[in-house]
């Protein structure tokens, strides 16, 4: 019996370092001219981790860029983009001191907007000398989309189309009317819980960036301002342990990597407003507005909107979404990807 114990042990430790030490991998994609690999390239001086899959290399290159910041995807991308692998070549990226590009040895000072942005201009001009492409396409979603509008204001050429998903319009503005809705719904719900987390942080801005905004958020995800039907945080655990595209270690890092981006980034945007900072860009640009999006406010996205100037915008509502639309309706998201590819594609050459 003792033996038989020993064993057992044996077998689970060394089955437990199996796990640990197994590397990143994805599965492949049939077909003479498809890809799918995980690697990590050397961004802004950073080893950077990418997932990049697809059914056809001549496809066009279609680039997510993360919210948070801090908030990477790769660990379960192919559970809602896997459709989009027949039309583009899908890029998901953990952003510097995200998930797999996490290290302690990151300079907190290199953790600013400007760092992302030539982090991401040296991502795409890889990937296009890559797959021999002149431009992308660009998806952002909520914090990816702060970045991905200065990326399109400073580098218009390097992009086809920018897909904006749960757009940040207005830092100050944005916090104080998802505020207000928490505290309308603790009122109407007589939630005196809430309403006491909400007396004591106060209205924005906050006097504790990191710690308030964590606790208006909590209450905002109770009454749907965040995810109505997903859960990100579930399926961010579950694949960290299950999906091959992470290991058990990489998600440990998307732990530390996400406390530490919102200790040197969150707050940051305070003075932000894209409708006087950004009014025109050159780009062709697509909103996706959650209709129960109090993250980042969807009124203030029909506002920007309205306002923008650009060669080509529309603005599409998800009626059953808040700030996940992209995971919470994917086929209609997924539909409006191949939509936008099309109508690009009639005008533009080599994407």
């Amino acid at each position: 019996m003792k033996l038989l114990r020993k064993t057992v042990i044996v077998v689970l430790i060394i089955s437990i370092l199996i796990i640990l030490f197994l590397p990143n991998r994805t599965p492949k994609i049939e077909g003479e001219n498809s890809v799918a690999v995980i690697e990590k390239v050397k961004l802004g001086g950073l080893e950077q981790g990418i997932l990049i899959r697809g059914k056809d290399i001549s496809n066009p290159v279609l680039l997510f860029l993360h919210g948070g910041p801090g908030y990477p995807q790769i660990s379960f991308a192919r559970k809602y983009e896997k459709k989009l692998e027949d039309s583009f070549i899908v890029v998901n990226w953990d952003q510097r001191g995200s998930g797999m590009s996490y290290s302690s040895n990151i300079p907190k000072e290199s953790m600013n907007r400007d760092w992302f942005i030539e982090d991401t201009k040296e991502l795409i001009d890889y990937l296009c000398e890559k797959y021999q492409k002149e431009k992308i396409y660009l998806v952002g979603h909520s914090w990816g989309t702060e970045l991905g509008l200065y990326v399109i204001d400073k580098y218009p050429e390097k992009v086809a189309a920018f897909i904006s998903v749960g757009q940040v319009v207005h830092g100050i503005e944005s916090e104080v009317i998802s505020y207000d809705y928490v505290l309308e719904m603790a009122n109407r719900n007589k939630d005196q819980k809430a309403l006491d987390d909400l007396i004591r942080i106060g209205r924005p801005p906050y006097k504790n960036t990191v710690r308030d905004t964590a606790t208006q958020r909590k209450w905002l995800s109770k009454y749907g301002g965040v995810e109505r039907k997903v859960n990100t945080l579930k399926d961010i655990i579950l694949g960290s342990i299950f999906s091959p595209e992470y290991t058990v270690i990489d998600g440990i890092k998307f732990a530390l990597g996400n406390k530490f981006s919102a200790d040197t980034m969150w707050g940051y945007n305070k003075d932000l407003d894209f409708i006087r900072g950004i009014p025109e860009i050159e780009v062709p640009i697509y909103f996706c507005a959650g209709r129960y999006d109090y993250n980042t406010p969807s009124v203030l996205i029909e506002k920007y909107y309205n306002q923008i100037i650009a060669p080509k915008k529309e603005l599409i509502w998800f009626e059953e979404s808040a700030h996940f639309p992209n995971f919470e309706e994917y086929e209609k998201f997924y539909e409006l990807v191949i939509r936008i590819k099309e109508e690009i594609e009639k005008g533009v050459k080599n994407i």
